[in-house]
């Protein structure tokens, strides 16, 4: 019984998570000329004693769209994926991976940091963060 509210409760929470992705990537108010990011993509942050290692999940996202840039206390990573030309005639039965342009801000631990060297491995964009001093 209890295996049976915890999976309602998985898949329950997992339907919020879709409509919320949903929601954001089709209800953005018309911005005029201004072009405002549409999704922000899912990643991992980990630190060692020399380092913080971001990685951002960016399937399909060629590198050279990509920009890294410390701003204060947060890493700034935007860019575009951009939207392949056979969705613009395509039936579309299924469609999880966002499109257009995407920005993510996320607060750094404290300290202070050298410039981001960046790379990428299978789908991800790997961004180093030396620690200064």
């Amino acid at each position: 019984m209890n295996d049976r509210r915890e999976w309602m409760w998985a898949s329950a929470l997992d339907t919020l998570v879709r409509a919320e992705r949903l929601h954001q990537q089709l209800f953005r108010p018309a911005g005029g000329q201004v072009r405002t990011a549409n999704w922000e993509p899912p990643l991992d942050i980990l630190e060692t004693d020399h380092e913080v290692l971001v990685v951002a999940a960016l399937p399909g996202v060629p590198p050279d769209q990509v920009t890294v840039r410390i701003e204060g206390p947060s890493l700034v990573i935007s860019g575009e994926r951009p939207v392949p030309a056979v969705l613009r005639t395509a039936v579309i039965h299924r469609m999880e991976l966002p499109q257009g342009r995407f920005e993510r801000r996320v607060p750094l631990p404290p300290g202070l940091y050298h410039s981001p060297s960046v790379q990428v491995a299978d789908g991800c964009l790997i961004i180093r963060l030396s620690k200064a001093g």
